[in-house]
């Protein structure tokens, strides 16, 4: 549903041991201080490696899910490419679908950053739903491969992957939170909770990609029925 970005894992930082010029004391580590120091060298350069590894597979698999689709992308194939086993893949990711999590994090992550933004301008309601769904709209259009194999793989359905759960909520909280503030304002309906409101419209968004991304209503522009279905939702709510 949105842009695509990986989530940053930041790789063990080891200290490394100066020497104290101290009066007195000697400038060269003791025996037992500097295995000590070599050990924690040691792994951290592990460390970085296995992140180095996983950020591997996460790339290739992301170009081939790009390349050949969901479907045709197999473990085999990543691991072919990196010329590592499918025992080491199955050490990071138990399948290809836990890669796909991944991006559906980075969705996630993408959709709140968009949320917090339109909550920080002076914008009125529907302002800031038309210009939110359209940037979602842009982003997801400009990747749809990868977003195809999002939704087949259900990485962003809480229902799917119980790890998105917490994401989507907070998501929709902040949706929430707009469309509360369209009620206090004036510009949105009381008839309905603002939560209601929020999941109506996340329904309907999460209706239209989906169509789209597997073209079951046939070719269309995302973008264009993003804005129908903005639209729609915002008559439907006028006070």
């Amino acid at each position: 549903m949105a842009r695509a970005r990986v989530a940053q894992i930041a790789s063990p930082v080891v200290s490394m041991a100066s020497a104290q010029g101290c009066r007195g004391a000697s400038l060269q580590e003791s025996p037992s201080r500097a295995r000590e120091t070599a050990g924690r060298e040691m792994l951290g350069l592990r460390e970085r490696k296995k992140v180095k590894l996983r950020q591997q597979i996460i790339e290739t698999a992301i170009r081939l899910f790009r390349k050949q689709g969901y479907e045709n992308t197999r473990v085999e194939d990543v691991v072919r490419i990196l010329e590592i086993s499918q025992t080491t893949f199955f050490r990071y990711f138990p399948s290809k679908d836990a890669v796909l999590r991944e991006v559906g994090r980075r969705g996630f992550a993408c959709i709140t950053e968009h949320l917090k933004t339109e909550l920080s301008n002076e914008a009125t309601t529907a302002e800031r739903l038309r210009r939110l769904y359209q940037a979602l709209a842009r982003e997801t259009e400009a990747d749809r491969p990868l977003w195809q194999a999002v939704v087949l793989s259900g990485a962003m359905d809480p229902v799917r992957s119980p790890d998105m759960r917490g994401r989507k909520e907070a998501a929709t909280g902040l949706l929430r939170e707009i469309l509360a503030a369209g009620q206090a304002r004036g510009e949105i309906s009381r008839a309905f909770p603002a939560e209601h409101l929020a999941e109506f419209l996340e329904g309907v968004y999460n209706t239209v990609v989906r169509q789209w991304a597997v073209d079951l209503t046939g070719p269309h522009k995302l973008s264009e029925r993003v804005s129908s279905a903005v639209e729609f939702f915002l008559r439907g709510v006028r006070p």
